[in-house]
């Protein structure tokens, strides 16, 4: 029987308000040793910012860093699973949008995460990928 998302998602992902600074989102992400946040309003999914967002959309840009929120950065388009979806489900999602991360939703509301590296392990815990998601972050 396949894995649904849930069984391999993150739960209780990270997420930020629309106002907050991308010094906000930086430090979140070196805090919980992760590459995005969720950028939420009431609850509400309003987009997505990575590590990579913040490099090649405000310090490429010379932004300040402090007075820049995740809303003038963060992707609005955001691809998103279902909780109940499989697995593989996730995984073709992923190839098709070229991402590695996708918000596990619950109707309109975040409710985890589920990455490439959370897809790896489901799929062959023994493999290379696995191997690295599995290890604790490098700050």
């Amino acid at each position: 029987m396949a894995q649904k998302v849930n069984e391999v998602m993150t739960p209780v992902p990270v997420a930020v308000s629309p106002d907050a600074s991308l010094v906000e989102a930086g430090d979140l992400m070196r805090e919980h040793g992760i590459g995005d946040v969720l950028v939420v309003h009431e609850g509400r999914l309003r987009g997505l910012v990575t590590d990579r967002d913040i490099v090649v959309r405000a310090v490429a840009a010379e932004r300040d860093m402090a007075a820049t929120t995740v809303a003038e950065i963060c992707s609005t388009n955001v691809v998103t699973v279902a909780p109940g979806e499989d697995a593989e489900a996730a995984v073709t999602l992923m190839r098709r949008h070229a991402v590695r991360r996708i918000p596990v939703m619950d109707g309109d509301r975040p409710i985890g995460m589920v990455s490439i590296g959370d897809l790896a392990v489901q799929r062959d815990e023994r493999s290379a990928l696995a191997d690295i998601s599995a290890e604790p972050p490098n700050i």
